[in-house]
């Protein structure tokens, strides 16, 4: 995949736990979901299938159904505000499942973000949400401290959300 598009250097760092670029913040929030095979399979879908997304009361214009390599998406919150992103790389493993999106022109900020759904030994679902990022447009950076706290709060409610998406799901 070329990295010309993207608005930063290092394209699919989240691959590398802990690891930010210079000149970024980093994001890192992990949040239990639930547990068993069920939970994890229908935490999987969600994020996989932009649905976590759509729950959270965003927009979703997506070039494929999941999330895939390549694929562009354009996340919007209330039809004003456009982050237009691509992501950078997936894996679907027997217990990690997972995505990450690079920014384009036009998104307010410049960096990466990674949704990984994974099930750890004892059967507990965890969604982990990391990022780098910076400003990218004027807005966000006169927002300053606020456009962090709205980041950190959006990284927050995606587990909430995905924990409600999973709740009909019988645990073991």
């Amino acid at each position: 995949m070329s990295t010309e598009d993207f608005t930063y250097a290092e394209v699919g760092a989240t691959r590398e736990q802990g690891h930010c670029p210079p000149g970024f913040r980093s994001l890192h929030m992990r949040t239990r979901i639930g547990e068993g095979e069920e939970v994890f399979r229908r935490a999987s879908e969600a994020v996989l299938t932009w649905e976590m997304h759509r729950a959270l009361g965003l927009g979703i214009e997506a070039s494929a159904e999941r999330a895939a390599p390549g694929v562009d998406v354009t996340l919007s919150v209330a039809g004003i505000v456009r982050a237009p992103c691509r992501v950078v790389w997936t894996t679907e493993e027997a217990r990690r499942v997972g995505w990450a999106y690079g920014t384009l022109p036009g998104h307010p900020e410049s960096g990466e973000e990674a949704f990984v759904v994974d099930r750890t030994g004892d059967g507990t679902v965890w969604l982990t949400v990391t990022a780098f990022s910076r400003p990218a447009r004027w807005y966000t950076r006169a927002a300053g401290p606020a456009a962090r706290g709205f980041q950190h709060a959006y990284v927050r409610r995606c587990g909430v959300v995905l924990r409600r998406l999973c709740a009909g799901v019988p645990e073991p």
